[in-house]
C-alpha cells in the first residue's frame, strides 16, 4: 500500500506539473523577464579531469555555442588538471565557427585534488567577476553536452526571487546497445516522472551534478564555496565523515537549509557520455548504485532535520520516504523466500508473475510519460533496480564512510587500520541486526 499509493501519487503530480502547471508559470516568468528587459550575463563553470578527447571535443563546443548565444555575454571558466587538455580547449575555443566575441575563456589548471577543490576554485575565480542575482551560473562536468539554449531557457525562471538553482532533463550517450544502456535509459525516464512530480513544489531532490544551473552571486557566497570545499557530517558511531563525492548534494542542501526553491526545467534537456565502469552490467550497477546512494544517504538525515515548514510538507515527506522504501521494496522478497522455504516453493512462479505483469504497466506508464516505448529488457530492469537498489541503499546507510569516485584508480591498497577493520565489522553487525528485525517482522505481520 505504501510503495503502490506513493507511486500513483507521484506519477499524479508529475502529470499535473507538465501538462498545466510548468507551461503556465514558463509562460509567466518568460513575460515578467521581457517586460524588464532584464540582462543577465550566462558563467559557464566546467571541470574535465581523465575525459577522452573525442569527448571533450564536442562537449566544449556545445558549451561555446550555448555561450555564444546569449545575448548578454559568457564567461566561461575550465577547471582542468591536464595540460594536453588545457591546450584542447583552447584549440576548441579558437577555431569555432561561431562569433565568440562576447564570450571569456578562462583555463585554470590545478593539481589532481579531487572534483570539490576544483568546483571551490573555480568559483572563486569566478567570485571575483561580481556577478549579480541577474546573473546565472552554470555547473558543467567534462562528459556532458549542455543545450545550446541553457541560458536564454535559465535566465527567466531566475526572475522568481525564491529561485535559488535549477536542473533539468537529462539523456544519456552510449555507444553499445546493451544492458547497461537501457538500464540508464530506464533510470532517466523514471527521473523525469520524480523531478515533475518535485518540480511541482518547486523543490527537487537533487541538483544534479552533470548539469545544473544557479543563480551565480549564490553559487559565489563564501559559505556556499565552503560546503563545497569541505563538507561533512557528524554521525553518532562513525565520528567525522567527510564528503569524497556527492558535491551536487553540498549545493542543493545549502540552497534547501537557506531556504531557497530549486525548478526544474522537464523540456530542456542535457546529453551525457556514459562509460560502463567494469566488464559486467552487475558489476558496473553495483558500483554507480553505491556511488549515488551513498551520497543521498550521506545528506538525507541532516536534510530530515529541517522544519517541513521550511521546506514544505511534501518535500520533507519525500526526504523521509527515501529512508522508509528501502525497506518497504525488501518486504516482497523476504515473504516470498519465507513462503517458499516454510510452505511451498510454487509461490515462486506466481510472484514471478506478479512482478513481471506489475512491472510492465509500470514501464508502459513511464514511457507514456516520456513520449516514447521501452525494449523487452526493461520490465526485468525496472524490478532489479528497484531490489538492488534497495539492498544497496540499506548496505550504505551503515556505512556511511565508505566512499569512491567511478574514475578513482586503486592500483594499489593500503593497509586498514585495526581501528577502520573494527568499524567496519561493526557496520556488518548493524545491517545484519536490521534485515533480520525486518524479516522477524515480515513473520509476524504476514503469520508465515
Amino acid at each position: 500500500m505504501w510503495r503502490y499509493s506513493w507511486a500513483t501519487l507521484n506519477f499524479a503530480r508529475a502529470l499535473y506539473f507538465r501538462r498545466v502547471v510548468y507551461p503556465a508559470r514558463k509562460r509567466r516568468l518568460r513575460r515578467a523577464f521581457a517586460a524588464e528587459g532584464r540582462k543577465s550575463h550566462a558563467y559557464f563553470l566546467v571541470t574535465s579531469y581523465m575525459v577522452e578527447p573525442e569527448v571533450t571535443l564536442p562537449v566544449y563546443r556545445s558549451v561555446f555555442t550555448a555561450a555564444a548565444r546569449n545575448p548578454d555575454g559568457a564567461t566561461i571558466v575550465s577547471s582542468v588538471v591536464d595540460g594536453a587538455d588545457a591546450r584542447l580547449i583552447q584549440h576548441i575555443y579558437d577555431t569555432m565557427p561561431v562569433d565568440m566575441s562576447q564570450v571569456k575563456l578562462v583555463i585554470d589548471r590545478i593539481k589532481a585534488n579531487g572534483k570539490r577543490d576544483a568546483l571551490a576554485r573555480t568559483l572563486e575565480i569566478i567570485g571575483r567577476c561580481n556577478p549579480t542575482h541577474r546573473d546565472i551560473l552554470v555547473f558543467v562536468d567534462g562528459d556532458t553536452m549542455v543545450p545550446l539554449d541553457i541560458a536564454t531557457q535559465s535566465a527567466p525562471m531566475f526572475m522568481d526571487p525564491k529561485v535559488g538553482a535549477l536542473t533539468t532533463d537529462e539523456g544519456v550517450m552510449l555507444d553499445k546497445k546493451n544492458l547497461f544502456r537501457d538500464w540508464f535509459v530506464l533510470r532517466f525516464n523514471q527521473r523525469q516522472v520524480m523531478m515533475c512530480s518535485m518540480g511541482l513544489g518547486n523543490r527537487v531532490l537533487t541538483l544534479t551534478g552533470r548539469m545544473s544551473v544557479f543563480r551565480a552571486n549564490l553559487a559565489c557566497d563564501p559559505g556556499f564555496i565552503e560546503q563545497v570545499r569541505d563538507d561533512y557530517l557528524e554521525h553518532w558511531r562513525l565520528g567525522t565523515v567527510k564528503f569524497l563525492t556527492g558535491d551536487d548534494k553540498s549545493t542543493w542542501y545549502w540552497l534547501l537549509k537557506n531556504g531557497y526553491e530549486m525548478s526544474y526545467l522537464p523540456d530542456v534537456r542535457s546529453w551525457s557520455y556514459e562509460t560502463q565502469p567494469r566488464p559486467g552490467f552487475l558489476d558496473s550497477s553495483q558500483v554507480l548504485m553505491t556511488r549515488w546512494f551513498g551520497n543521498m544517504m550521506r545528506t538525507n538525515g541532516r536534510a530530515l532535520k529541517i522544519p517541513p515548514r521550511e521546506i514544505g510538507f511534501f518535500t520533507w515527506w519525500s526526504i523521509l520516504d527515501q529512508r522508509l522504501s528501502m525497506w518497504t521494496t525488501l518486504v516482497g522478497p523476504i515473504t516470498v523466500i519465507l513462503a517458499a522455504l516454510l510452505h511451498s516453493w510454487e509461490v515462486i512462479p506466481l510472484y514471478a508473475a506478479w512482478v513481471l505483469s506489475t512491472r510492465y504497466i509500470f514501464c508502459v506508464i513511464i514511457s507514456l510519460f516520456r513520449g516514447t516505448w521501452f525494449p523487452v529488457t526493461h520490465p526485468p530492469i525496472l524490478y532489479f533496480g528497484q531490489i538492488a537498489g534497495a539492498a544497496t541503499k540499506t548496505f550504505v546507510l551503515f556505512r556511511l564512510d565508505k566512499q569512491k569516485w567511478t574514475r578513482q584508480t586503486s592500483a594499489e591498497k593500503a593497509q586498514v587500520a585495526l581501528a577502520d577493520r573494527l568499524r567496519a565489522r561493526e557496520s556488518a553487525v548493524h545491517h545484519v541486526l536490521a534485515v533480520i528485525w525486518l524479516t522477524l517482522a515480515v513473520m509476524f505481520l504476514t503469520k508465515v
